[in-house]
């Protein structure tokens, strides 16, 4: 990322924000929706975000991926894994926006991270720095607060971090674009999207055609509300540095939180407020042990580049 320009890094930045804004907002779009149920609004989503992708790839010729994947079948079967996990994440999203819980499906994105890091040691065996043991620990102790004060497991942000955790781990593992995995994936949710939303016609309960062109319009742009995000963080990635991502990523949970106190006045007693308490703890120790670590390697390379040209100069 170095040899990125200023203006590089400025339209990175730029995008990366338009990115994690747009999914902070996204609460604003879903309600738009009704009175379609949450899985009418998934299929419509899982169907015009393929729709949406494969114009985009179309415009830009970029199809050579496709068939490499299909003669992977293990890939292919890690795409539809994928698939099957980011389902989940999004219709349990949809159902937690429209049914009243903005505040508790933004804390299944503020865990996320300590979940990611709770599988790496779990799944990859990956060694943890004591602060990070420190910070999962300090998330674990938020979920058995907020546990105790919902009366219940917050299932639907475990739900979320979980479905979202074990997604970004098999994307890992597929090794594809945003925007090809995107289409990948929408490829295979399209035919039981497609399925369901004809049967729901079938049945006379479908709403597309029902509620006049504007509810119609709203449910196609879907597509464009799923995708748009992708496209701008596949945009920052390349410009950005990982760290810059990864303390922007949390201007998503912070946008649907505070939607959900401000904008959709959704109740946080004392325990509920607790809980969050601890998951920021543990994030902003998971942020501080991660810049420490990003300092010490920043000064290590540091030292190696003041080191060559002396050896440079010896070895003459």
């Amino acid at each position: 990322m170095t040899g990125k320009s200023s203006g590089e890094r400025r339209t990175g930045l730029l995008n990366g924000f338009a990115a994690y804004g747009m999914w902070g907002l996204v609460p604003l779009f879903w309600p738009l929706l009704k009175p379609a149920g949450a899985v009418e609004i998934l299929a419509h989503r899982m169907a015009w975000s393929l729709v949406f992708v494969a114009a985009a790839l179309l415009v830009t010729r970029r199809w050579a991926w496709a068939g490499a994947l299909l003669r992977q079948p293990r890939r292919l079967a890690l795409v539809a894994v994928a698939a099957a996990f980011i389902t989940i994440n999004w219709g349990v999203y949809i159902w937690a926006v429209n049914s009243g819980h903005v505040v508790e499906a933004s804390l299944g994105y503020f865990i996320n991270p300590l979940v990611t890091i709770a599988m790496g040691v779990l799944l990859l065996k990956e060694r943890l720095r004591p602060v990070q043991w420190v910070a999962v620990g300090t998330g674990f102790a938020a979920v058995v607060v907020l546990a105790v004060g919902y009366g219940q497991l917050p299932w639907i942000s475990l739900t979320l971090a979980f479905s979202f955790a074990t997604y970004g781990l098999v994307k890992k593992k597929v090794d594809l674009g945003g925007v090809e995995s995107l289409a990948a994936e929408t490829a295979i949710q399209f035919v039981p999207a497609v399925g369901y939303l004809v049967w729901l016609s079938a049945q006379g309960r479908s709403t597309f055609a029902v509620h006049g062109p504007g509810h119609a319009a709203l449910l196609a742009a879907s597509g464009v509300v799923t995708a748009l995000p992708l496209v701008c963080f596949g945009a920052a990635a390349i410009r950005v540095p990982l760290s810059t991502l990864g303390l922007l990523q949390y201007l998503t949970p912070v946008f649907q939180f505070l939607l959900g106190i401000l904008y959709f006045h959704e109740e946080m007693p004392p325990e509920r407020w607790a809980g969050f308490g601890l998951v920021w703890l543990a994030l902003a120790l998971l942020t501080w042990d991660a810049w420490r670590a990003a300092r010490r390697v920043a000064r290590a390379r540091q030292a190696l580049r003041v080191d060559a040209p002396a050896h440079a100069a010896v070895d003459v």
